[in-house]
């Protein structure tokens, strides 16, 4: 795929939803990072039913570690791998109270030392709390950026490095919510809903569905 398609993708995704946001729910760095330590192997709504039961409870770093694991667990027990992530949201609380003065830190590395979170993690927080150019690559993206040969690669993080190569400058802040989305709704797994895509006539995946 060559620039000039790439940017007209882009440019078309970007008219469609000029103010692409999270679809996680969260008023705060601290409530964001939380909710995509928990969203991982899980979706944004079953996140967010739990997350709306939660935060009104404990939406700080010395609320939620109050409350212990098993206190947490209550909260959380509907969402997938519960009992992993309840640990590693009270320890990472309890790192932040103790180094971070309760704030979520706005450095990768930093982000990464934390229980819980990786690579993927952290671009999310430092790009939707923060405004970093970074762009996380999901399961969503990595098939879409393989299947529309957009980005290809052969792990999620080939596909990351090859997405800051050719992603121009004034996409780079919001092109992971925009290929998020369209991974979800449109460009989906088992059947693309080619016949509704917007770039249809620009992608280069060759088994095209009504």
């Amino acid at each position: 795929m060559n620039k000039e398609k790439r940017y007209e993708i882009l440019s078309r995704l970007r008219n469609d939803n000029p103010t692409p946001e999270s679809e996680l729910n969260y008023s705060s760095p601290f409530e964001l990072l939380i909710a995509v330590i928990l969203s991982a192997q899980a979706t944004d709504v079953g996140v967010n039913k739990a997350t709306d039961k939660l935060y009104p409870i404990a939406n700080t770093p010395e609320a939620i570690y109050a409350l212990g694991v098993d206190g947490l667990k209550e909260y959380i027990k509907t969402i997938g791998l519960f009992n992993a992530k309840a640990e590693n949201v009270i320890k990472t609380c309890g790192i932040l109270i103790n180094e971070y003065n309760s704030q979520v830190p706005e450095n990768r590395e930093a982000l990464e030392a934390l229980p819980g979170v990786g690579r993927k993690t952290a671009n999310v927080v430092l790009n939707v709390a923060f405004g970093w150019p970074t762009i996380a690559v999901d399961t969503h993206i990595f098939r879409l950026c393989n299947r529309t040969k957009f980005a290809m690669g052969k792990n999620v993080d080939q596909v990351e490095q090859k997405l800051l190569k050719v992603v121009p400058k004034e996409f780079k802040v919001d092109v992971h919510h925009w290929l998020i989305l369209h991974g979800r709704y449109t460009c989906v797994a088992r059947k693309p809903r080619c016949g509704a895509c917007i770039i249809e006539d620009l992608c280069e995946f060759k088994e095209k569905t009504e």
